[in-house]
């Protein structure tokens, strides 16, 4: 099941269910911090800046306590800020669109958009120094769930270089790709980092390409919330992305090291000099969107790629996705 069917059943179920009123306001702990219950897609060092916020007190010196949860996919994530089990939701900005396509009155929005590019590798179990994206004519590829920007974005990279002959396998779940390409599924497939570069290191496979490098600019992972939780919340979105913006500011005057050192506790089975190898290769794409402000022109492309995957019903009006005040009054 593709993830915008997924979105489509779970918006009817919640829409069906109204016997709890839940408040969508941010609450206040006994610390006198406000906790935000924040959802990652996934967890990967393509989201430094944010556990460079948690590991060195960024939140809490701007009054929030983040409580961090994982989703395993974009469908999950969205489920749990449709649902109220989460205030805010790191994952692909496409989940707004499928749920704006549905009609929902208090939709999701994008209030800060974290990185750019692909964040994933293209890796094969075999050593390809001369690799070329021609050599994945007639081949298996595991690039993400049918419906979600990892595959869509890597399929639409291949029609741009002209490629036809090939199959991208949509049948594993995002967070099993890994175990199921080392235990034979596929030829090659989409990892990210620090995964990508940890196994690379002990001999498990070899890094062909990066698909954000041949990707170019697409908004990819976001921060979103309920349009309900950013208008009545004002005052914690803006401590939210102040926190995020010492991020990038730690990470501009420090070395990579120094800032795997920083959030080594977040990736405790990976060694510090896989997390600084990932840190660099995504600081070498230009990864991350250090205002955090989203574009018109990258939604319109993102809004092109799922239109050649077939998952487009309407395009979305980017007023509608997107929310940048916030950030714009925090970065200018």
């Amino acid at each position: 099941m593709n993830i915008k069917l997924k979105l489509t059943k779970i918006i009817a179920m919640i829409a069906s269910i109204m016997l709890i009123v839940m408040p969508f306001s941010a609450c206040n702990d006994d610390n006198g911090l406000t906790k935000v219950r924040l959802n990652e897609v996934t967890h990967s060092v393509f989201y430094t800046p944010l556990y460079v916020a948690i590991e060195k007190g960024f939140f809490e010196e701007e009054g929030i306590e983040i409580e961090l949860t994982n989703g395993g996919g974009a469908d999950a994530s969205m489920t749990a800020i449709l649902s109220g089990s989460a205030d805010v939701g790191l994952m692909g900005p496409e989940t707004v669109i499928y749920v704006q396509n549905q009609g929902k009155k208090d939709a999701p929005k994008v209030f800060g958009q974290l990185t750019q590019k692909d964040g994933s590798f293209l890796v094969s179990r075999n050593p390809e120094p001369d690799f070329e994206w021609t050599d994945l004519e007639g081949k298996e590829i595991l690039a993400g769930r049918r419906g979600g920007v990892p595959a869509m974005t890597f399929e639409y990279v291949l029609k741009e270089l002209g490629l036809s002959n090939y199959t991208l396998n949509y049948d594993v779940q995002f967070n099993l790709m890994t175990s199921a390409f080392i235990g034979g599924t596929a030829d090659y497939c989409t990892v990210f980092e620090p995964t990508a570069s940890e196994y690379q290191s002990n001999g498990t496979w070899h890094i062909v390409a990066s698909v954000g490098e041949q990707s170019g600019e697409i908004p990819y992972t976001s921060f979103i919330a309920l349009e309900s939780y950013i208008n009545e919340n004002t005052e914690t979105i803006r401590s939210f992305l102040k926190a995020i913006k010492k991020a990038y500011d730690f990470m501009e005057s420090n070395t990579e090291r120094t800032v795997a050192e920083t959030i080594v506790k977040q990736f405790p089975s990976t060694s510090i000099t896989s997390i600084e190898t990932s840190i660099k290769s995504y600081k070498n794409i230009n990864a991350w969107t250090t205002n955090l402000q989203a574009t018109e022109r990258s939604f319109n492309r993102l809004q092109d790629v799922m239109t050649n995957a077939g998952e487009l019903s309407a395009r979305v009006a980017f007023s509608k996705l997107v929310n940048n005040s916030h950030a714009k009054a925090i970065f200018g």
